[in-house]
């Protein structure tokens, strides 16, 4: 199987507790997770949107992709991620289809994920994740 559904849309913001309070109020609902990823260099936060989240993105660091981001766009979305079932298959498969990786090799992100990402020149300019479940 390939690409099973969105996973989540990744939104930048500049402060995520200010936003988070915007969200609660819009959504109806708490977060179901905050979380660090020190190798992306930001805070997280989860909401759950019937099989979709959203996720919220703070920058931690100056030079981060966040960050970068931020400096030369407004807040919004930064990228959409996809669920997969096998994350190695899937780069495989579309390297052979001629798309270009940030990163061909997988990592642990938020939300107990392996992620990879897709170039937006390869793409139609949207940057695009693949998420995978960890299986432990």
């Amino acid at each position: 199987m390939a690409i099973l559904k969105i996973e989540h849309l990744g939104i930048a913001v500049k402060d995520a507790n200010e936003t988070k309070k915007v969200f609660e109020q819009l959504l109806g609902k708490e977060a179901y997770k905050e979380e660090s990823v020190e190798s992306e260099s930001v805070n997280t936060v989860f909401y759950e949107l019937g099989e979709s989240k959203l996720e919220l993105l703070e920058a931690t660091d100056d030079n981060s992709a966040i960050a970068k981001y931020l400096d030369k766009n407004r807040p919004g979305i930064h990228h959409m991620a996809v669920l997969v079932d096998d994350i190695y298959s899937e780069i495989e498969r579309l390297e052979g289809l001629g798309f270009q990786f940030i990163n061909s090799n997988p990592k642990r992100g938020a939300d107990n994920k392996l992620i990879v990402f897709i170039h937006p020149k390869s793409a139609g300019g949207i940057l695009l994740e693949l998420c995978q479940e960890i299986k432990d």
